[in-house]
């Protein structure tokens, strides 16, 4: 499985969204079990930005970051302390607009398991393991209905021992699940099931960044 989504993402040729916004990272690590498993963290409670909420380690780019992928390798450091050489680059995925206006690049890395990871307590509560196979047989809880430049994009909810992957997070691996393990998931088709509809905000967000 694991090869297969290697050759797949190195085919993968992601997208640019091209827009002049202050850049971020993030590593999406997946954990080399023989039931592999995805690797998030939640935001701490005491934060102004993102608080409680589930995300994967990353963050913004700095001025002594040489590219994007030392940012998110940089971060995974800090944030949980990830060795960088432990992490097997698989690939890149598509740019994202965060809420607050971050134009953010997901890398999808390869980590071994049970390494001694601690949280940094000043950023983070707790690193917590998703098993793979919840995405990849798409058990989400519902369907946040999010306006994008003018159309909806359908984005999974998910919730899992009381913590809930959803927004910016659950956009990325939406991508993760379709190009690099080929399920039929999508952002532009309505799925089955529950939707929760949010306000027009990532739009005001896209049209600020390019006038």
């Amino acid at each position: 499985m694991l090869e297969k989504l290697r050759e797949r993402l190195q085919a993968h040729r992601p997208r640019r969204l091209g827009l002049r916004l202050p850049e971020a990272a993030v590593l999406m690590p997946l954990v080399d079990r023989p039931e592999p498993t995805l690797l998030f963290t939640r935001r701490a409670a005491h934060l102004n930005t993102h608080s409680g909420q589930v995300a994967f380690p990353g963050g913004k780019r700095e001025a002594h970051d040489p590219d994007l992928l030392s940012t998110a390798l940089r971060e995974s450091e800090e944030e949980i302390a990830l060795p960088p050489q432990r992490v097997e680059l698989l690939g890149r995925l598509s740019e994202v607009v965060s809420l607050h206006g971050l134009r953010v690049t997901p890398f999808v890395g390869l980590i071994p398991p049970d390494l001694p990871l601690v949280a940094d307590p000043t950023e983070l509560d707790i690193i917590f393991e998703v098993p793979l196979a919840l995405f990849l047989e798409d058990r989400r809880h519902h369907t946040d209905v999010i306006p994008v430049d003018g159309r909806p994009w359908y984005v999974p909810n998910y919730h899992v021992d009381g913590q809930v992957i959803w927004g910016l997070s659950a956009m990325m691996l939406v991508e993760l699940l379709a190009e690099g393990f080929g399920q039929p998931i999508d952002l532009h088709r309505e799925p089955p099931g529950p939707l929760c509809y949010f306000p027009d905000r990532l739009l005001r967000i896209q049209q600020h960044a390019t006038t």
